[in-house]
Protein backbone atom coordinates (compact mmCIF):
# COMPACT_ATOMS: atom_id res chain seq x y z
CA UNK A 1 0.00 0.00 0.00
CA UNK A 2 0.99 3.75 -0.51
CA UNK A 3 2.51 5.34 2.93
CA UNK A 4 0.48 8.41 2.33
CA UNK A 5 -3.02 6.24 2.13
CA UNK A 6 -2.93 4.16 4.92
CA UNK A 7 -6.96 3.68 5.09
CA UNK A 8 -9.31 2.23 2.56
CA UNK A 9 -11.46 6.06 2.69
CA UNK A 10 -8.02 8.07 1.82
CA UNK A 11 -7.18 6.21 -0.99
CA UNK A 12 -10.90 6.30 -2.41
CA UNK A 13 -10.95 9.61 -1.54
CA UNK A 14 -7.24 10.07 -3.44
CA UNK A 15 -9.08 7.98 -6.38
CA UNK A 16 -11.67 10.23 -6.76
CA UNK A 17 -9.66 13.32 -6.82
CA UNK A 18 -7.88 11.92 -9.39
CA UNK A 19 -10.75 11.13 -11.86
CA UNK A 20 -12.44 15.18 -11.11
CA UNK A 21 -8.94 16.21 -11.91
CA UNK A 22 -8.89 14.32 -15.34
CA UNK A 23 -12.40 15.24 -16.24
CA UNK A 24 -11.74 18.93 -15.46
CA UNK A 25 -8.77 19.05 -17.32
CA UNK A 26 -9.20 19.91 -21.38
CA UNK A 27 -8.28 16.59 -23.40
CA UNK A 28 -5.64 17.99 -25.85
CA UNK A 29 -7.46 18.37 -29.12
CA UNK A 30 -5.84 17.49 -32.97
CA UNK A 31 -5.05 19.92 -35.20
CA UNK A 32 -8.36 19.97 -37.99
CA UNK A 33 -5.62 21.35 -40.51
CA UNK A 34 -1.68 20.54 -41.38
CA UNK A 35 -0.01 23.38 -43.01
CA UNK A 36 3.37 21.73 -44.28
CA UNK A 37 6.36 24.53 -43.73
CA UNK A 38 8.72 23.22 -46.07
CA UNK A 39 9.90 25.41 -48.43
CA UNK A 40 8.68 24.68 -52.19
CA UNK A 41 11.32 23.31 -54.72
CA UNK A 42 12.55 25.74 -56.70
CA UNK A 43 11.66 25.14 -60.20
CA UNK A 44 14.42 25.41 -63.14
CA UNK A 45 15.58 26.02 -66.93
CA UNK A 46 15.68 22.13 -67.34
CA UNK A 47 13.76 21.15 -69.55
CA UNK A 48 10.98 18.34 -69.18
CA UNK A 49 12.05 14.86 -69.25
CA UNK A 50 9.55 11.84 -70.42
CA UNK A 51 7.92 10.22 -67.67
CA UNK A 52 7.68 6.24 -67.49
CA UNK A 53 4.49 4.96 -68.76
CA UNK A 54 1.96 6.15 -71.81
CA UNK A 55 3.99 8.35 -73.98
CA UNK A 56 2.67 11.59 -74.60
CA UNK A 57 0.35 11.40 -77.43
CA UNK A 58 -2.17 13.91 -79.36
CA UNK A 59 -5.97 13.91 -77.95
CA UNK A 60 -7.58 12.18 -80.93
CA UNK A 61 -4.51 9.61 -80.40
CA UNK A 62 -5.05 9.29 -76.67
CA UNK A 63 -9.24 9.01 -77.68
CA UNK A 64 -8.55 5.92 -80.05
CA UNK A 65 -6.47 4.17 -77.82
CA UNK A 66 -8.30 4.97 -75.18
CA UNK A 67 -11.35 3.47 -77.62
CA UNK A 68 -9.36 0.23 -78.00
CA UNK A 69 -8.75 -0.79 -74.74
CA UNK A 70 -11.90 -0.45 -74.11
CA UNK A 71 -13.03 -2.59 -77.01
CA UNK A 72 -10.35 -5.64 -76.04
CA UNK A 73 -12.05 -5.20 -72.36
CA UNK A 74 -15.64 -6.08 -74.12
CA UNK A 75 -14.21 -8.71 -76.67
CA UNK A 76 -12.89 -10.16 -73.44
CA UNK A 77 -15.33 -10.45 -71.09
CA UNK A 78 -18.22 -11.67 -74.03
CA UNK A 79 -15.45 -14.83 -74.45
CA UNK A 80 -15.21 -15.37 -71.64
CA UNK A 81 -18.71 -15.21 -71.18
CA UNK A 82 -18.73 -18.26 -74.15
CA UNK A 83 -16.11 -19.64 -73.18
CA UNK A 84 -17.67 -20.46 -69.39
CA UNK A 85 -20.67 -22.01 -70.51
CA UNK A 86 -19.03 -23.93 -72.96
CA UNK A 87 -16.82 -25.98 -70.41
CA UNK A 88 -19.65 -26.45 -68.76
CA UNK A 89 -21.69 -27.95 -70.92
CA UNK A 90 -18.35 -30.35 -72.22
CA UNK A 91 -20.74 -33.06 -72.86
CA UNK A 92 -23.40 -31.57 -75.13
CA UNK A 93 -23.90 -32.49 -78.67
CA UNK A 94 -21.82 -30.40 -80.71
CA UNK A 95 -25.00 -29.98 -82.98
CA UNK A 96 -26.95 -29.02 -80.01
CA UNK A 97 -24.31 -26.29 -79.43
CA UNK A 98 -24.20 -24.89 -82.81
CA UNK A 99 -27.78 -25.08 -83.37
CA UNK A 100 -28.64 -22.55 -80.18
CA UNK A 101 -25.94 -20.63 -81.12
CA UNK A 102 -26.87 -20.14 -84.55
CA UNK A 103 -31.04 -19.56 -83.46
CA UNK A 104 -30.28 -17.27 -80.68
CA UNK A 105 -28.13 -15.29 -83.82
CA UNK A 106 -30.89 -15.04 -86.23
CA UNK A 107 -33.11 -14.34 -83.79
CA UNK A 108 -31.19 -11.43 -82.79
CA UNK A 109 -30.27 -10.39 -86.46
CA UNK A 110 -34.19 -10.89 -87.15
CA UNK A 111 -34.80 -8.36 -84.07
CA UNK A 112 -32.93 -5.59 -84.98
CA UNK A 113 -34.16 -5.49 -88.79
CA UNK A 114 -37.50 -5.56 -87.08
CA UNK A 115 -36.55 -2.62 -85.28
CA UNK A 116 -34.75 -0.93 -88.11
CA UNK A 117 -37.80 -1.60 -90.20
CA UNK A 118 -40.23 -0.53 -87.67
CA UNK A 119 -38.28 3.13 -87.18
CA UNK A 120 -37.91 3.55 -90.82
CA UNK A 121 -41.85 2.93 -91.15
CA UNK A 122 -42.45 5.30 -88.55
CA UNK A 123 -40.46 8.14 -90.03
CA UNK A 124 -42.07 8.15 -93.37
CA UNK A 125 -45.31 8.36 -92.14
CA UNK A 126 -47.09 11.53 -92.96
CA UNK A 127 -47.24 14.25 -90.69
CA UNK A 128 -50.79 14.55 -88.76
CA UNK A 129 -51.88 18.33 -89.21
CA UNK A 130 -54.99 19.75 -87.88
CA UNK A 131 -57.45 22.38 -89.48
CA UNK A 132 -59.18 24.99 -86.73
CA UNK A 133 -61.60 26.89 -88.54
CA UNK A 134 -63.47 29.64 -86.78
CA UNK A 135 -66.53 30.51 -88.90
CA UNK A 136 -68.22 29.06 -91.66
CA UNK A 137 -66.10 27.05 -94.17
CA UNK A 138 -66.82 25.82 -97.64
CA UNK A 139 -64.68 22.76 -99.07
CA UNK A 140 -65.02 22.12 -102.52
CA UNK A 141 -63.37 18.54 -103.09
CA UNK A 142 -63.09 18.10 -107.14
CA UNK A 143 -60.91 16.01 -108.17
CA UNK A 144 -59.29 15.37 -112.23
CA UNK A 145 -59.69 12.07 -113.81
CA UNK A 146 -57.23 11.40 -116.24
CA UNK A 147 -57.35 8.86 -119.00
CA UNK A 148 -54.88 7.54 -121.88
CA UNK A 149 -55.75 5.79 -124.35
CA UNK A 150 -52.25 5.08 -125.61
CA UNK A 151 -51.08 1.48 -127.21
CA UNK A 152 -48.34 -0.25 -129.03
CA UNK A 153 -44.70 -0.76 -128.12
CA UNK A 154 -43.88 3.14 -128.70
CA UNK A 155 -46.48 5.06 -127.81
CA UNK A 156 -47.52 9.01 -127.11
CA UNK A 157 -49.84 9.54 -124.77
CA UNK A 158 -51.99 12.49 -124.15
CA UNK A 159 -54.12 13.29 -121.05
CA UNK A 160 -57.66 13.34 -121.90
CA UNK A 161 -60.52 14.16 -119.32
CA UNK A 162 -61.72 16.85 -117.09
CA UNK A 163 -62.53 17.79 -113.68
CA UNK A 164 -65.88 16.71 -112.13
CA UNK A 165 -67.30 18.26 -108.99
CA UNK A 166 -67.82 16.50 -105.93
CA UNK A 167 -71.03 15.23 -105.40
Amino acid sequence: MNPQHDTPEATAAALIAAVNDALVAPAPVPPAVYRDTTPLPVTGTTPPVVQPGRPPMSQGATDTSVKMLAGGAGVLMAGGGVALPLVALAGVDPLTLALFGGASASALLALSRLVRRTKEAVQAAPATHHHHYAGPVVQDHSHTEYTATSRGLVARSQAQGGTTPAA
